[in-house]
């Protein structure tokens, strides 16, 4: 699934990405931890892994979107 780049704190390596759709969704350090990043300022386009619907989807890896 693909995303944009909300928002990101290098010190606890947690954010938010917006959907195409323009839902927020969060993610927490390991899952910016999986995908292998330094850095993450917003606007990138990032591909991000899910688990869970509804109330209960998270993100479980970000990493950036290669064409």
């Amino acid at each position: 699934m693909q995303a944009t780049s909300y928002t990101y704190d290098p010190e606890t390596r947690t954010g938010s990405v917006l959907l195409d759709d323009g839902t927020p969704v969060e993610f927490d350090a390991p899952a910016f931890d999986a995908g292998g990043l330094r850095l993450l300022r917003p606007g990138q386009r990032v591909r991000i892994e899910v688990a869970g619907e509804g109330a209960d989807r998270r993100i479980t890896l970000v990493t950036l979107q290669t064409f």
